[in-house]
């Protein structure tokens, strides 16, 4: 293991507010975005002091940028995101890819509507059902993976393939084979494509059949599908810590208590998924046993058996999120079976996508399980979503199926183990001794721990303030979290150019 971060680095100074003048009038004070921060201090707050400084703007006029709005109100870039996501939906700017945001030509809907009453009908109080959790409609720490920026920050944060990552010959030619079947405007199985489940179920293994297997729109909807279906409101869910932020607001949405347990070089730790099963009667256990997101550990042999050995004494289900099986680097190796191979209970329920390693617009995934859960996971998917789109299935259908599927795998896998081998290389040059417990061999990021006397946020936004994106760790934690830690996504930015530029700005925002 390497060792810690260089603690005589420099701590990065705090955020600070400066007016800035944008549209011929003068935005809020620093005493005005003090006040507002202090009377709010989650991104509401912000979005009233935008709001009042943008609505006099005329149509068209640029929206300060990211990077300018975390250093002036000392927020994170999560915080920035939410506000002006919210003040898209409200009509009030527009966000350009490449160009940044701005002012809105239509009528803002303050001047409009009166919504003043909604947050208090929105509010769900303890009093609503018997006494169970209420549910969270929080989607702040998984926005954050899905945030676009200007051109002139580099994206260490996004955990989707960029552009020249993408087999995009073979999606062009598969989206245009796709639209001329005559069943690809028909209306589909609810279940899915029948060829495009026989392809999963292969895929998957574990002696799968076609009636195994669902198929979502992308993981992400897969997995909040299994914990609602599974799981009912107030049930108790065990998930590890840290882990991926849309388990954590998946399972908040459908009303379940989080019970966080700790993981290490291993996986989860079995002894403490045994007590949390034992303490809380939670029959619902989510894991990624395969190059976990986000601190890249593998689930040990002996850990993937006691796993499965404690769902069958407890009774419980576990959700196998295998998002990156596809993602191997070349030097990986054999890898583990996923945990569905060695389930002789039915007490898995596996999640396949295709998204990671396509395209963020390919969002097809599939749901595999066994027994009369099945019956139940497709129950809730026809009142969820009623069937994924013909047309998308049938471009999922002949992406894999194409004579280049296997080809661009192995291309991807090559330039996965490069950008790992340039990021790690750059953080030991430009930082010095690291704390990198995992340097994983497939997946696309990367867990630095910083020394304990440093907040990951206040060192993310100032990483922002240098024109470099990472996400806190904060963000993969069901509470607060007392060891810092960063992740480096390395396949959303351009170039390997770009990467090790991203690092050098790291540095420099640490050094400042």
């Amino acid at each position: 293991m390497a060792g810690k971060l260089n603690e005589k680095l420099a701590t990065p100074r705090a955020a600070r507010t400066v007016p800035v003048v944008s549209g011929g009038t003068a935005v809020c004070t620093i005493a005005l975005s003090l006040l507002l921060m202090n009377e709010d201090s989650s991104w509401t707050g912000l979005v009233r002091a935008l709001t009042r400084e943008i609505e006099p703007m005329p149509p068209g006029a640029r929206i300060p940028t990211h990077r300018t709005l975390v250093a002036r109100f000392g927020v994170s870039a999560t915080t920035v995101s939410r506000a002006l996501s919210e003040l898209g939906r409200q009509g009030l700017i527009e966000s350009r890819p490449g160009a940044g945001s701005f002012r809105s030509s239509a009528r803002s809907v303050r001047e409009e509507l009166d919504t003043s009453w909604q947050q208090s009908a929105l509010d769900l109080t303890p009093a609503v059902g018997a006494g169970g959790s209420a549910r969270d409609i929080d989607a702040g720490a998984l926005t954050a993976t899905v945030t676009g920026y200007g051109p002139d920050v580099i994206d260490l944060n996004g955990g989707y393939l960029h552009p020249g990552l993408q087999p995009a010959d073979a999606l062009a030619t598969a989206l245009a084979r796709a639209g001329r079947r005559p069943q690809a405007w028909a209306r589909p199985d609810a279940a899915g494509l029948p060829e495009l489940r026989d392809w999963f179920a292969t895929d998957i293994g574990a002696g799968l059949a076609r009636h195994d297997v669902l198929v979502t729109a992308g993981g992400q909807s897969a997995l909040s599908l299994a914990l609602r279906a599974i799981g009912r409101p107030d049930d108790p869910v065990v998930i590890e810590a840290p882990s991926y932020p849309g388990t954590l607001a998946a399972a908040r949405a459908a009303g379940l208590r989080v019970i966080p347990v700790s993981l290490d070089g291993e996986g989860i730790r079995a002894d403490d998924v045994e007590r949390a099963l034992t303490q809380t009667g939670a029959r619902l256990v989510v894991v990624q046993p395969l190059w976990q997101n986000p601190t890249g550990a593998t689930l040990s042999r002996e850990r993937r058996r006691d796993l499965l050995d404690l769902a069958a004494r407890h009774g419980a289900f576990v959700v196998e999120d295998d998002f990156a099986r596809h993602m191997a680097h070349a030097d990986a190796g054999p890898l583990p079976a996923p945990l569905v191979e060695d389930d002789r209970r039915g007490a898995v329920v596996h999640i396949r996508s295709l998204t990671k390693i396509t395209s963020p617009n390919l969002r097809v995934a599939a749901l595999a399980a066994r027994g009369p859960v099945m019956a139940r996971l497709r129950a809730a998917h026809v009142v969820e979503t009623m069937f994924v789109p013909a047309t998308l299935q049938y471009t999922a259908l002949e992406v894999v199926t194409g004579a280049g599927f296997r080809r661009a795998q192995r291309t991807l896998a090559e330039a996965l183990r490069r950008r790992r081998e340039l990021a790690t290389g750059a953080l030991v040059r430009q930082l010095g001794d690291l704390d990198l417990p995992t340097r994983p061999t497939g997946g696309y990021h990367l867990w630095l721990a910083l020394p304990g006397h440093e907040s990951a946020r206040a060192v993310a936004t100032a990483a922002l303030r240098h024109g470099v994106a990472l996400t806190p760790g904060d963000n993969f934690y069901a509470s607060a979290s007392t060891a810092p830690h960063l992740r480096l996504s390395y396949v959303a930015v351009p170039s390997e150019a770009d990467l090790l530029a991203g690092v050098e700005r790291l540095a420099a925002s640490r050094r400042a």
